[in-house]
């Protein structure tokens, strides 16, 4: 590490700065954290040089706060520098190019070593990833251009008796470490105290490497829909440091940060079987309001081991009533075709709308309300279904995901396509007459349930896409006006039965 120069006669010693206590890490669901940790500083008259490796390899530098926790003294930051670059084979490339190095490689013959004497032109090596992080998307596409292979840029270049190889000839020894090198990410500080001695230090910072998800399991019984559930949070840390004993907050919600442009990818959930059985026990979880925001607290101490995914259960609920609903949406429109099409465009395309979609969705709702034994904030995250079959046997019925659902709310969830349900959806005429303003549009909608014991009932939905004044002149069942441009059709179909809606809507402009 270069060396600071003071403009006064004053010494400066290395220190290396030590964590005591547990650390304090609250995770967002947008892959970072906050960590906060206790720091013991022993600082000497003038300026000292602290150290600290203890820290993740995805740290944003301008976040760190350090600050002392004697408000009676003085702890003044002269200067902060953070390494991200532990040493590796590509970095010491890198240190020794241009400089002659020593290279092995197998011999002829079993057991035999050669040795290879060879220049390094060319490292090949790309920066630590933070740095794409840091700098934006610009720098990123740099340093992917440099690396490309077709490009060149990731491949070493040695040169070996006078001729140049695009590969390494061995594998490589070097001579020593440098100064230049670290083992692990590293902060460094100049700090500055009006007091010397024992100093225990606040420091908080913001890294990435870090997300939770929240995940739910509904477990039905083999007849009817009153659900056991069963919510797990899913915390994954790729951050570079394991977190020991550490007390663990997971904040909930949008919350505004520039994120990089770097694509982030999420890891697979390990299956899980939730078990209802026992007596009610404290949960493992406690959840509060925070600003805008909601925060849950794990209300034990969690060891979170770097590239480790870790579940811990966090709502658990029994005789949750969850209303089964079967949807219609017969209209089929290819978006990709039609991009950019203007409404005046819309009304004139007697093809648009035509194609049908004969699937019935099946929808899971569910009252979020202490009376249903639910009520409390529900982070986002995925829906399992299951049905426990005759035999006791559970097997998975659908899946998808919610949004963030504040209690007293109503979560509405697609679970799957009804195989025994079937819709059809046609239109029988369609006139349009510009010159006077007005367009008319019938439709005929076929329900067939073939269910051999079950009655249901089907909510019909219709879009009035050609404009936004229409009215229903024509119709066979009565419907509900759901918004300006939506009416829905409410059918009950007993087994065997197919049921025919028709319509017709006037739109003027």
């Amino acid at each position: 590490m270069k060396r600071v120069q003071v403009c006064f006669a004053i010494q400066v010693l290395l220190l290396a700065a030590s964590l005591f206590g547990q650390s304090k890490v609250t995770i967002y669901n947008q892959n970072f954290a906050v960590v906060r940790d206790q720091l013991s500083l022993d600082l000497k008259p003038g300026v000292n040089e602290v150290r600290l490796t203890e820290i993740t390899a995805h740290l944003e530098p301008d976040s760190v706060i350090l600050r002392g926790k004697d408000a009676k003294r003085a702890l003044q930051i002269l200067e902060q520098n953070y390494r991200a670059d532990p040493i590796s084979e590509g970095l010491l490339l890198s240190i020794y190019e241009g400089k002659e190095i020593t290279f092995f490689r197998e011999g002829p013959t079993p057991g035999q070593t050669e040795v290879i004497k060879g220049k390094i032109i060319r490292s090949g090596y790309v920066p630590h990833q933070s740095g794409m992080q840091r700098y934006g998307q610009a720098y990123a596409m740099r340093q992917i251009a440099y690396a490309a292979p077709e490009a060149g840029g990731g491949q070493p270049i040695i040169e070996v008796d006078n001729q140049l190889r695009f590969s390494l000839p061995g594998r490589p020894v070097f001579p020593s470490l440098t100064d230049d090198t670290i083992l692990k990410p590293t902060l460094y500080w100049l700090l500055e105290t009006d007091q010397p001695g024992k100093l225990d230090a606040e420091l908080a910072y913001v890294t990435g490497g870090m997300s939770w998800e929240a995940d739910y399991n509904m477990v039905s019984p083999e007849k009817g829909d009153l659900v056991d559930l069963v919510g797990w949070v899913t915390m994954d840390n790729q951050s570079g440091k394991t977190f020991r004993d550490a007390r663990i907050k997971l904040m909930a919600g949008d919350v505004s940060k520039i994120q990089s442009e770097e694509v982030l990818s999420r890891l697979g959930y390990a299956a899980q079987r939730p078990a209802f059985v026992g007596t009610p026990m404290t949960p493992p979880v406690s959840e509060k309001a925070f600003d805008e925001y909601h925060l849950y607290t794990l209300n034990r101490a969690v060891t979170l081991h770097d590239r480790e995914t870790k579940q811990v259960e966090f709502v658990r609920a029994s005789g949750v009533k969850s209303e089964r609903v079967y949807v219609y949406d017969g209209l089929l429109v290819d978006f990709n075709r039609y991009r950019g099409y203007s409404s005046e465009s819309i009304r004139q395309d007697r093809d648009y709308g035509t194609a049908t979609n004969p699937k019935i969705w099946v929808m899971r709702e569910v009252k979020n309300s202490k009376e249903n034994h639910l009520g409390i904030p529900l982070p986002k995250g995925r829906v399992r279904f299951y049905r426990q079959d005759d035999d006791t046997s559970l097997e998975f019925t659908g899946e998808n995901v919610i949004d963030h659902t504040p209690k007293d709310e109503v979560l509405r969830v697609y679970a799957g396509d009804a195989f025994d349900l079937r819709g059809e959806r046609v239109r029988t005429d369609y006139r349009v007459d510009t010159s006077r303003n007005w367009c008319d549009e019938s439709f005929e909608i076929k329900l067939r349930n073939h269910k051999e014991k079950d009655s249901v009932e089907v909510r019909v939905v219709e879009h009035l896409y050609r404009w936004v004044n229409w009215e229903i002149v024509e119709k066979s069942h009565a419907f509900l006006k759901t918004d300006s441009k939506t009416m829905e059709f409410r059918v009950q179909l007993d087994p065997g039965e197919e049921e025919v809606i028709t319509y017709k809507v006037h739109y003027s402009w």
